[in-house]
């Protein structure tokens, strides 16, 4: 393969894997001034859409109120592999509490559900939570792993 400028895709079973195996990523919105707003948050992909816990008053909530396009990058860094969601981003106002459960299960997998819960309505109950849904409107993906020119650059300089 020769050198295209972009690594190649992943399959839909990676990207699948990815979606329900990574627990952090980071949303990009926009600022007032037009800039951009990039923040890590915890996230679930649930019915095809990246479910986040923001807190209401955050400047990504406010930049979603305002403008709700969107950009998530999911990705991991040994391989690196990613995808890249342009999307539109809605506020959910309603059963806050079950979807924040929902989203925190992946990080509380050896915790008991009752404390769990109880943990989630703790949080909820000291900060002011929303739920911002995002839906996928285009997907870029990308597999360092198999990109020839990339392997060849490892093999050449980094490994021994």
């Amino acid at each position: 393969m020769s050198y295209t400028g972009q690594a190649p895709p992943l399959t839909a079973k990676e990207i699948e894997s990815l979606l329900k195996r990574n627990n952090i990523a980071r949303i990009c919105s926009h600022n007032k001034d037009g800039t951009i707003h990039a923040a890590p948050v915890s996230y679930r992909y649930m019915n095809g859409q990246i479910v986040i816990i923001s807190h209401a008053p955050s400047r990504k909530t406010r930049n979603i109120k305002r403008n709700n396009d969107v950009t998530v990058l999911i990705d991991t860094q040994q391989p690196i592999r990613g995808i890249l969601i342009y999307g539109k981003a809605e506020i959910d106002y309603d059963n806050v509490y079950e979807q924040a459960v929902s989203v925190m299960e992946p990080f509380a997998r050896d915790v008991p559900k009752d404390k769990l819960q109880r943990f989630t309505q703790a949080f909820l109950d000291s900060i002011k939570c929303v739920i911002v849904k995002v839906t996928p409107k285009r997907i870029i993906t990308f597999d360092h792993t198999k990109w020839d020119v990339y392997n060849n650059l490892v093999k050449t300089y980094l490994q021994e």
